[in-house]
């Protein structure tokens, strides 16, 4: 109860704080037309006051680590300094009074502050570092304020100073120089921004209301962009740095830890990736590519293309991709190939299930009782859905009744096709109804040549088929979970679904794929319900079938809806966790970045290396989000 409390008070503190300095900034800014000078005390007394709390809130300052008084003694005098300066400057029209008061209060404050420095902060400077970001930081800065048609001077000297703060005391070992060094360090950045302050002259009336209108804009936004640099740019910046050192944080070994996780066989091991040309699945997608290509030379003499939506060469020719990329993604492996892997297999059957559902719900009787059903999933979170199929994938002794869906399935299944009883009978005459079914639909479809009504039911008959064959034992012992001893005994065998690589991958797939399908419906159940009904009465009126005006009619007008979900899936799949983490732990090749950079941080204790697959985790995901932005924008 005491941290609900606390908690409370935290969140009570924090809005208090945030709607107090909220509503003294709009004061502040009011003094801007009315009252110049009193402006400027309060506007340079809060940076100086900023300032002293940045200083001593890291203790970097002597007594800083000894109490609320000694700590805010700091601050409260930097703002009394900065507000004397600010309207020292402002009392004065001569540029050259200006720079002089500017500079030689830049080199008291530097002075002073370093003087302040703690001896285990004191950096040991380097001549090269601290001139080399001096001048790089001004010459970057400078550039970019001259692209920007603004003064180059002024941005080389704020540039030089940022360069000055970094070459000072991030790239110097701390704790081994001197009192001087520390007033060095200080004093030139203190000195180039006092020398920018100097340059600043008193606006006129229009632009105190330029920076009167402009403030608004700043305070209104200023919470919110300051909670998201808190909560998100700062950690993502410290992130950075940190994947720059060792694992210990202590050395600089600038781009080791990316090349590394490059450059490690679990991150990329190719070292069996001829297995792709002998592995079944390569020979079932040439096959099916095979077929896409006879297909599209028939459909491209009827109807003048090879390959169009809707047309029969789609459907082989996607099958055919899938399987080729599975034959690839089992014969390179590590954990950059698992995660190419999940968002190809997660966004493919998501995106493709979902706008499946979709479609045949609409309009269907009980289309809301269906979909909330097929819904239902995305209210488990990830880790209860993972508990949940982690029971139904787990495998017992065979000798014994299994308590996993799967395995209950799959080990029955064996003992009907090895069985000789009625069940083992019954069972064959399903098939084979089934089986005489799709061959009965597949021929009509051929002898009318409606190659694309055929695809589907050959498919099915081929998968149909074999499995015939197999449970018939007309080729092999049969079909399912069972083992033949080298005795010729026949006992079960349960399956290892998230033990055995590289399928294990898959099967933990489908655990986000039964979430995410019920994510895509919803979204594309209203994107098909907002298709103008006049398009869809004309496409009918002119003759149009209902798979031709779903492929013409509908697809092209929820384009814009695919393209979201697509995006928004690729984003979730590339920083899956929580499905990996609970059922194998990266455990059986199935370790994926976001796992990874978990178990390096946090459990290896690498930091360096755990930063770094964060930061690949950010830029991988990177372009998919200014992708859909930009699109979104364009389409405004």
């Amino acid at each position: 109860m005491g941290k609900v409390w606390s908690t409370l008070l935290t969140v009570a503190i924090a809005v208090s704080v945030t709607g107090a300095l909220w509503v003294a900034a709009n004061l502040a800014f009011n003094q801007v037309r009315v009252e110049w000078r009193r402006f400027v005390a309060i506007a340079y007394g809060a940076m100086g006051f900023l300032l002293g709390i940045l200083v001593a809130g890291n203790r970097v300052t002597v007594h800083s680590q000894a109490g609320f008084l000694a700590f805010v003694w700091l601050p409260s005098l930097l703002a009394v300094v900065f507000a004397v300066v600010g309207v020292a400057i402002n009392l004065s029209n001569s540029p050259r009074l200006k720079r002089a008061i500017g500079i030689g209060s830049g080199v008291g404050i530097g002075v002073l502050l370093g003087l302040l420095v703690r001896e285990q902060y004191q950096p040991a400077l380097s001549v090269g570092p601290l001139l080399g970001w001096t001048i790089g930081g001004a010459l970057v800065v400078a550039a970019i304020n001259n692209l920007r048609k603004r003064n180059p001077i002024s941005g080389a000297l704020v540039g030089g100073a940022i360069g000055a703060i970094f070459g000072g005391w991030g790239s110097a070992q701390l704790g081994s120089g001197t009192i001087v060094e520390s007033i060095l360090a200080m004093t030139i950045p203190a000195m180039l921004m006092g020398a920018r302050v100097g340059l600043s002259s008193t606006p006129d009336s229009i632009g105190k209301a330029r920076i009167d209108r402009r403030s608004r804009v700043v305070i209104f936004l200023g919470p919110a962009l300051f909670f998201i640099s808190i909560a998100l740019v700062i950690p993502a910046i410290r992130t950075f740095y940190l994947s720059l050192l060792d694992a210990r944080s202590k050395k600089f070994v600038k781009l080791d830890n990316y090349l590394e996780t490059v450059k490690a066989k679990a991150s990329w091991d190719s070292t069996k990736w001829t297995d792709m040309f002998t592995s079944r699945l390569f020979y079932m997608g040439i096959i099916a590519l095979a077929v896409a290509v006879v297909v599209g030379v028939i459909a491209k003499k009827r109807t003048g293309r090879a390959v169009e939506i809707g047309n029969s060469t789609v459907a082989p020719l996607v099958v055919g991709v899938l399987l080729v990329l599975f034959a690839a993604f089992t014969s390179f492996r590590g954990t950059i190939v698992n995660n190419l892997w999940w968002v190809v297999t997660v966004v493919f059957f998501s995106t493709g299930l979902g706008l499946a559902i979709a479609v045949l719900a609409d309009g269907a009787k009980h289309e809301k009782l269906a979909k909330s059903l097929i819904f239902m999933p995305l209210a488990i979170s990830l880790v209860g859905a993972s508990i949940i199929w982690r029971f139904m994938y787990v495998p017992r002794d065979a000798t014994i009744e299994q308590t996993g869906v799967m395995n209950a399935v799959w080990v029955g299944l064996g003992r009907l096709s090895t069985g000789s009883g009625l069940p083992t009978i019954i069972g064959t005459v399903v098939i084979g109804v089934v089986l005489l079914g799709l061959v009965v639909v597949f021929g009509r479809a051929l002898a009318k040549r409606a190659w694309a009504r055929a695809a589907l039911p050959g498919i099915g008959t081929a998968l149909v088929g074999w499995f015939f064959v197999r449970y018939t034992g007309i080729i092999g012992a049969g079909v399912g979970g069972f083992q033949v001893k080298a005795d010729g005994s026949i006992v079960p065998q349960a399956i290892g679904f998230f033990q055995e690589a590289p399928f294990n991958n898959v099967w933990l797939m489908v655990i986000l794929i039964w979430i995410q399908a019920g994510f895509a419906m919803v979204i594309f159940s209203a994107a098909i319900k907002g298709v103008p009904t006049e398009i869809l009465e004309a496409a009918r009126v002119d003759g149009g079938t209902p798979s031709q005006i779903f492929w013409r009619i509908t697809l092209p007008q929820i384009a814009t809806t695919i393209g979201v979900v697509v995006t928004t899936l690729i984003v979730l799949v590339m920083k899956v966790f929580d499905i990996v983490k609970v059922v194998t732990n990266g455990n059986f090749g199935t370790q994926v970045l976001a796992n990874d950079m978990y178990f390096q941080a946090f459990q290896s204790g690498n930091t360096g290396r755990g930063a770094a697959l964060a930061i690949i985790l950010f830029v991988s995901v990177l372009p998919v989000m200014i992708f859909n932005i930009r699109r979104m924008q364009s389409e405004s």
